[in-house]
Order: C-alpha cells, then structure tokens, then sequence
C-alpha cells in the first residue's frame, strides 16, 4: 500500500508528493514560535511588505508543506490565487505549522507570532488581512480575538479575517468511518505495512486538532457520539473572548451551495462493504435519523461488533464541501479511505458503494446554523442567519477546500474593495 498523504484539510495539492512541482522559493522564510511563515512579495512592490495577507495552512498530518500548499493555491484548481493577490499589489504570507494536528490553541499563538513578525517588516500603515483555509480560519480567528482581549499582546491591526470553507459550526466525521478506524487499530494496528497506515488515521482522529473540529467524535467503536471535552473546552474559551474578533470584517466561502440542496447521497445506504481474508461481512452506513445501525465490524472468526447512533440528523448528504483524501492511487473520500484499508487487509470490497460524504456543511462554513439542526442543514441560507458580514457559498457541492475561480475572485475582490 503506497504512502498516504493525508492532507485533507487545507488548501492542497491533489497530486502524489512525487508528482508535486517545486514552489517557487519564498523572498523571505520566517521562523516562527510553533511554526514557518513563506513570504512573497508583490511583484508591484519591490519586495517590500506594504499590503500583507497572511494565508494560514489547515489541519492534517506532520508539518506544513511549501510545495503542498503553494500548488495547492496555484496550480490546481482553475484560478491562480497568490498571482490575482500579487496583481492587486498585495504581499502574500503563507502561514504553516510544525504541527498541523495540534490544538487550535496553540497554533493561535504561532499566527500571534506571525502577525507581529508581519508588523515589525511592514512599510506603511496598511492594514492586515488574516485568515485561513479549514481549520487555518478557526486558527486565526482565535488568534486575533485573543489579540483584543490580551492586553499583554499588541494591537492586531487587522482589517479583514477570511475563512475558506472553516468549520466554524463543527465539520462531520462518519460516525461509522471513525468506529471503523477505531476498530481496525484495536485489531489489525501492528499488522505489517498497512497497519502503520492505520494508525496514522488513528492517530488523526484522535489529535487535539480533530477533537476540537469534530462536532461529533468517538475515542472507540462502541462510544456515544457526542463532542469530545476538548471541544466544549474550546468553544467555551472562543465564547470568553467573544467568539469572534469584533473590530474586523469578517468573510467567508463554503464549497457548498447556499440553496439547501444535497450533494445526493441518501440516508441509511450501505457506503462500504468488505468481505473476505481478515473481515466478515463488514460494512459502514450514511447517517440516518432516528437510532440507526451504521457499522457493522467483525474480524474474521471474531464476534461481530454493531455501532448505533441516536438522533443526529441525515448529514452525508448535506450541502457542503465533500470529504477527499489525495492518495497516489487516486481521490478517494470517507467511505472511499475504508475500502481502501479494507482492500489492504486482504478483503473484497463491494463494487457500487458511495465514496464520500459532506465534511464541512454550507452553513458552518458561513456560520449560519448548527449542523445538528437536521432543518437547518437543508435550509437555504441567508444573510441574516450569518454571522459573517459577507460570504459566498458556491454553486455546486465540490471538494473541501477546492481552490475555484468563483469562490477565489470574490475573496480577492472584497479584499480590495475593503482596502
């Protein structure tokens, strides 16, 4: 089984590391507290830092990647978004970090060491735009409403947070999915090559990271869906500090639609099933309401383990960004990582299942209602139900963080008209 690239939750390349271009080198690399900042001057500007735009990196395995992230932002989606922010006259500070599984907490504080950084180098007086992609939009908006509320840090001096399809109301995890996984390490965790794998995506779900974006998360298979305690430690902070950084303007993008409709996938389906050398009868389910059985797992010449859920809402085929995992061996989303892994342990799997399932819902990416409102998440959305001053939804369900011509022009467009 090939090397996995597990970096689902930012602005990446789809491609196998081998097959990644080198980014071009940076003007400027900053060591930062926690992280690395790669900085990019406007062509219009003489390298000089006159109109920042600090770009932060999302969740997923390791350290950022230069290269990852630049092809991720450039060179494959259909709009070259560094080059359209250097047209415009704006310098381009792309934020990663030593740890991208680590808390959001501590991660702020590399954007806080960031931001001064940018401050310090800055010619003029022009105001910072801040923001992210994924959790990168959690990230710094943390960071900056910490900055109002610390009287120890400096003034932010910050006009604009843009968040690119965030998960300011919780993103979705299969709940299926992550019992699998779980159920996979407890079994299968020290099996030779595969199970370095699957304790890498253990390990994924289990990060403080994770815990902290999963509206709903289990530690094993049979666990209570429910948020973990490291996410109702961290809205309770966020709330302290007023949830949101107030003397800025705050935009935001979904790589869902805003018209309530879902990406088709139907409720109460089997997504996965895998049959064979190591499981038996082995399947996982999309979300149902009610209380579903949504897993069935059983090792080979084991006893079958059955996982329920009670009362969430019929999410997988909600609108929003889908689920993807670039792998050298293709594209595949949640449901498509179990049969991989399935496939890897010596199984048949099924043909005919569903791939993928919604990750971040339209209206958490714009902050617009809370994702376990099963109304809510079919809802068209409006300007008065977000809490974003603008936002754009797009006009497809397409994968998370998808860097579009649609979504990146409106961003750059209401940078300028905010300058």
């Amino acid at each position: 089984m090939p090397t996995p690239v597990v970096d689902i939750w930012g602005p990446i390349s789809p491609k196998p590391r081998s097959e990644v271009p080198s980014a071009p080198e940076p003007h400027e690399e900053w060591s930062l507290d926690g992280g690395t900042a790669w900085v990019y001057y406007s062509p219009l500007n003489r390298r000089q830092l006159i109109r920042p735009v600090i770009l932060s990196d999302g969740f997923s395995s390791g350290s950022s990647e230069l290269d990852r992230l630049w092809n991720g932002l450039e060179e494959n989606g259909d709009y070259r978004f560094v080059s359209e922010l250097h047209a415009t006259g704006r310098d381009v500070i792309i934020l990663g970090y030593n740890d991208r599984t680590a808390s959001i907490k501590a991660n702020a504080d590399t954007v806080i060491d960031c931001i001064r950084r940018t401050l310090a180098e800055r010619v003029g007086r022009s105001k910072l735009v801040v923001g992210g992609f994924s959790m990168g939009g959690m990230v710094t908006r943390y960071a900056l409403a910490k900055m109002e509320h610390d009287p120890a840090l400096p003034d932010h001096e910050t006009a604009l947070h843009l968040s690119y399809d965030s998960p300011h109301h919780g993103g979705w995890l299969p709940v299926s999915l992550q019992a699998f996984i779980h159920f996979a390490t407890d079994n299968f965790g020290d099996a030779p090559v595969v199970g370095e794998f699957i304790r890498l995506f253990s390990g994924l779900l289990n990060s403080p990271a994770a815990k902290q974006m999963a509206r709903w998360h289990i530690a094993k298979a049979d666990d209570t869906p429910a948020p973990a305690p490291e996410r109702v430690a961290f809205l309770r902070e966020l709330e302290e500090l007023g949830g949101w950084p107030r003397s800025v303007r705050k935009i935001g993008v979904a790589n869902g639609v805003d018209t309530g409709t879902g990406n088709g996938i139907k409720a109460d389906v089997t997504a996965v099933r895998g049959d064979g050398q190591t499981l038996k009868d082995t399947w996982l389910a999309t979300q149902a309401k009610g209380d579903p059985l949504v897993a069935r797992l059983q090792k080979a010449g084991g006893q079958p383990t059955e996982v329920r859920t009670s009362g969430l809402p019929e999410i997988d085929g909600a609108p929003g960004g889908l689920f993807t995992l670039p792998l050298p061996t293709g594209d595949p989303g949640s449901f498509g990582l179990a049969g991989l892994l399935m496939q890897a342990l010596g199984n048949t799997v099924d043909e005919g299942g569903i791939p993928t399932s919604c990750f971040i819902p339209s209206i958490s990416a714009v902050a617009a209602g809370e994702i376990d409102d099963p109304k809510a998440l079919y809802t068209p959305i409006t300007p008065a139900t977000s809490e974003l001053d603008a936002f754009l939804c797009a006009s497809r369900n397409e994968a998370h963080t998808t860097m579009t011509e649609e979504l990146g022009a409106w961003i750059v467009n209401e940078i300028v008209a905010g300058s």
